[in-house]
């Protein structure tokens, strides 16, 4: 069970993040997955996506199989922009599992990434757990370096997710998995067993460990399209 493959939503099987086992390393994993996504000349997440998006959720080696044959699970981060859209907040970490996406991502090592489209989204995030397709709505995102504003996507999915296997970047359905906080990864970066909410909706300082992920994030998209 604990040699099981990975779920989440944007680089490669080969990834060190197969061992990733502490939310220093996973952060720092976190980061080389969204540098290696968004360079990727006209095959990462659309730059126009990225700048209205509200927070972004990366899950470095999502594992398929990992407790329950045929599921998936993974660990990641949760990151907000801080108020007015300028600059990003402290990581919150989470717990993605359930669903079932093995005919997707082939039973390997994949990175997923995903962006909160709305407020909506942005505040599922504060609970305990919340389903993907359920509590809040979510679709495969289109791939490339920018998208048309009426694509299905962009208008009605409050989650757009892509997953990134053996080097191959795809938008990815996510739909039936769960979302909930990591409060042991929390615990060993905050010193505290928080929820996502105690760290996503404060000004809480960010770790050390996360200045690599948010150095990534102002340089790609510092300022939400819109915001003061």
């Amino acid at each position: 069970m604990k040699n099981a493959l990975v779920l989440a939503a944007a680089v490669v099987c080969s990834s060190p993040g197969l061992f990733a086992n502490t939310a220093p390393e996973r952060l720092e994993e976190s980061a080389r997955v969204l540098h290696e996504i968004m360079a990727a000349p006209d095959k990462g997440v659309p730059q126009d996506l990225l700048n209205k998006a509200y927070c972004v959720a990366i899950v470095p080696s999502l594992k398929k199989g990992a407790f329950v044959v045929g599921a998936e699970y993974g660990k990641g981060f949760a990151i907000c922009r801080r108020g007015a859209g300028m600059g990003w907040g402290a990581p919150a970490a989470i717990i993605v599992e359930g669903g079932s996406f093995g005919f997707q991502i082939g039973g390997s090592a994949t990175d997923v990434v995903m962006l909160i489209m709305n407020e909506h989204g942005m505040h599922q995030l504060d609970k305990d757990k919340f389903t993907l397709g359920g509590d809040a709505s979510v679709a495969a995102g289109p791939v490339g370096r920018t998208t048309t504003a009426d694509t299905d996507a962009t208008l009605n999915a409050e989650i757009l997710s892509w997953s990134r296997t053996k080097g191959v970047f795809a938008g990815i359905s996510l739909s039936g998995a769960t979302l909930r906080p990591d409060r042991d990864g929390n615990l060993e970066l905050y010193g505290e067993k928080l929820g996502s909410r105690e760290v996503l909706m404060t000004r809480r300082e960010p770790p050390t460990a996360a200045r690599p992920l948010i150095a990534e994030l102002d340089r790609y998209s510092i300022r939400k399209e819109g915001g003061e």
